[in-house]
């Protein structure tokens, strides 16, 4: 991803970025079935971003609860999660590997079993009352984000025959305004449904989808406790993440 300024009329600075088209999917994949709805038909108008949009409201840490970062204990009262405990962690990074602090990190996910807590999910799966599959934190000053969860299952969609999605989670990263918002999604590695999942292989740059998928990590994971997963998010320059449109939410 590439970024270049725009100046506003009140003489404001602003940065804008530049859809790398060689690493993210095209707007209409055919693949991906429900693209040919959600798609836009004209092109795009940019709105130039005013002072308003930019300095608030802010997303700062007050936003953050003491339990938002750990999935796994937001019902402590009831119980535990059923699945594999995991932790996963990274950096969020601009280019030149600078580490961007202070960032709104969210997450969501289906369960162990792979559904999601949301009413139009309707996989005949479980639900576990004691995971919603939601989470956020923010980077410290290094760029570090951690979480620690439930390994999510798989689940049909019905794209195509027999379709699955393969195990991921869906990342949000807010800069310092709702309007500074990017959305990619983390993969685990070695997974067999990779191989006939049209969203992860709308992104044709074979080694941007490689950087979609996580890292197994010993030396951070817990003994006894938690396998972990590294997934650095790089924003911007040649290792930039592949990021989606806030739409495309599967």
């Amino acid at each position: 991803m590439t970024t270049n300024e725009t100046r506003t009329p009140a003489g404001l600075v602003l940065p804008t970025y530049v859809r790398d088209d060689d690493s993210h999917p095209a707007l209409d994949t055919p693949e991906y079935g429900s693209s040919a709805l959600r798609h836009p038909k004209q092109p795009l108008q940019y709105l130039p971003h005013h002072l308003t949009e930019v300095t608030g409201p802010l997303l700062g840490q007050d936003r953050v609860g003491e339990l938002d970062h750990d999935l796994t204990l937001q019902h402590a009262r009831n119980g535990e999660p059923l699945g594999e405990r995991i932790i996963v962690s990274g950096r969020v990074l601009d280019s030149g590997g600078k580490p961007v602090p202070n960032a709104l990190v969210e997450i969501w996910q289906a369960n162990a079993a792979g559904r999601y807590l949301h009413q139009g999910d309707r996989h005949p799966a479980p639900l576990d009352p004691n995971f919603s599959g939601t989470g956020r934190c923010t980077t410290d000053s290094e760029g570090n984000y951690r979480f620690i969860t439930i390994k999510p299952g798989a689940y049909p969609w019905r794209n195509h025959d027999n379709a699955w999605r393969p195990a991921h989670i869906h990342f949000s990263l807010f800069g310092q305004a709702f309007t500074q918002r990017l959305i990619t999604q983390m993969y685990f590695p070695g997974d067999p449904l990779f191989s006939q999942d049209p969203i992860f292989n709308s992104v044709r740059d074979p080694k941007a989808r490689e950087r979609m998928i996580s890292r197994f990590d010993l030396d951070s994971t817990v003994p006894e406790w938690a396998l972990s997963y590294k997934f650095d998010i790089v924003l911007r320059g040649e290792q930039a993440a592949v990021f989606e449109d806030e739409e495309d939410d599967d």
